[in-house]
């Protein structure tokens, strides 16, 4: 019985290196990579965090729910991964950029409304009505929420979180920041999850910025030539 034939071992190096380049990049050069090509990468991803962090902090700072709810910061990070694209990066970097710029679109309107709300923020005291929520619940990653009123028993329309938990019972007092003006909900005081978010938008904008400028210098060709299977 014929055995069937194996494919010469340079097909199949030709083949691996072809999916190589395809997902990580071509990066056809030796040392140190191109400046142009790194100046580049990183003024991409500046553009694109300044693009993303500023719409986000524009939304919560008027209101305006495209840019509040992330979306407007989700097509800024869908245009650098056509860019990308266009410049030839391995699939899987534009991949990796992509999902950080998808993160740092959702999660810089929620920073920026902290932000907001520690500018013009007022503090009042609020009373609790009622408490959901807690391990097993399925309500946000086991969180309690609490139901509350304002002291002369008007009922806000938003549930609080921080300051909200196990031992937290109706009745109880605890106290929310609210905007005078309306645009941004009303939260629970806690400095810390603040902090704690923008530490992550930090976070996010300088792998961002990293992972664009890694995309852009492994895009290096030699040649058009060099790019053929």
């Amino acid at each position: 019985m014929p055995r069937p034939r194996r494919r010469p071992p340079v097909a199949e190096a030709g083949l691996m290196s072809h999916l190589r380049t395809t997902v990580w990049g071509p990066a056809e050069f030796v040392g140190l990579p191109p400046r142009r090509l790194l100046a580049e990468g990183l003024f991409a991803g500046v553009l694109a965090v300044v693009a993303i962090t500023g719409v986000g902090a524009v939304g919560a700072w008027t209101g305006r729910t495209a840019l509040a709810g992330g979306e407007a910061g989700l097509i800024v990070a869908v245009a650098l991964g056509v860019y990308l694209l266009v410049t030839g990066a391995g699939r899987a970097l534009v991949g990796i950029v992509a999902v950080l710029g998808a993160c740092l679109a959702l999660l810089t309107p929620q920073a920026a409304a902290g932000l907001v709300l520690e500018q013009r923020g007022r503090v009042q005291p609020v009373v609790v009505t009622a408490v959901e929520g807690g391990p097993g619940v399925g309500i946000g990653h086991g969180r309690y929420l609490c139901s509350v009123a304002s002291p002369e028993g008007v009922p806000l329309s938003t549930r609080i979180w921080r300051g909200c938990g196990q031992s937290t019972r109706p009745g109880d007092a605890l106290e929310v920041v609210y905007d005078p003006e309306g645009k941004v909900p009303p939260r629970g005081v806690d400095p810390e999850a603040e902090r704690g978010r923008l530490a992550g938008v930090a976070a996010l904008a300088c792998a961002l910025v990293a992972g664009c400028a890694v995309a852009v210098v492994r895009s290096f060709r030699l040649s058009p030539a060099s790019s053929s299977p």
